[in-house]
């Protein structure tokens, strides 16, 4: 754990050493306990429920939706983020007014398709999310390895700068600099699983009013 600065740590250092504590404490606190390697404030839930985003008829009984060229093209349209969802229902309305007789059936083919593919989606961003972890964890052994050598060099004499000093509170600074932006940009990552669960609800609801 970082020293907080005895005597001869005054000012700027500090103030360097308690943000990296703060920094430091902040994650572990939002840390869920059951998995260490799940840094985010939102529970861990490994995969999409299906009966949290479909009330509609089994998907399975619809038949393979990759089978269906034109079912598995609308669905990798609608899973994608970079289609609004002010779109969607156009997009839904022109494939029932193509799909002929059976376009019940079909609709069910988009919606696992978009089920399977945002899971999928989904599952990588949250390994990625578990590695993005792991690295931090290393930044942070770090931060706290720098603070207690800085902290013994400075604390224990009122003694002026040394190379040494002056390198290793700049190697602190930037490091803690680092940590907080990759905390920063985390906290954003954290919510897409959401989002993406968010999503398949919302394409289900639409498509279950057409059936």
């Amino acid at each position: 754990m970082i020293q907080r600065p005895r005597r001869g740590a005054r000012g700027p250092l500090a103030l360097l050493i308690a943000s990296a504590l703060v920094l430091l404490a902040g994650p572990a606190a939002a840390q869920p306990q059951t998995d260490p390697d799940w840094p985010c404030a939102q529970r861990k839930r490994p995969d999409i429920s299906l009966a949290t985003v479909w009330t509609g008829p089994d998907i399975a009984a619809a038949g393979p939706w990759a089978a269906d060229q034109d079912a598995a093209t609308l669905a990798y349209k609608l899973a994608s983020r970079r289609t609004p969802m002010e779109e969607v229902d156009g997009l839904l309305d022109g494939f029932v007014a193509v799909a002929g007789p059976d376009a019940k059936t079909r609709l069910v083919r988009v919606f696992a398709g978009v089920y399977e593919i945002t899971s999928s989606e989904r599952a990588q961003l949250m390994h990625g999310i578990e590695r993005y972890a792991r690295g931090q964890e290393r930044l942070a052994a770090r931060l706290r390895e720098e603070g207690d050598a800085l902290s013994r060099i400075k604390g224990a004499l009122d003694t002026p700068d040394t190379p040494e000093s002056l390198a290793l509170e700049e190697k602190l600074k930037w490091d803690t600099r680092i940590f907080d932006e990759r905390a920063r940009s985390l906290t954003y990552v954290c919510e897409t699983p959401v989002i993406l669960e968010q999503r398949v609800f919302e394409i289900g609801r639409r498509i279950t009013d057409r059936l």
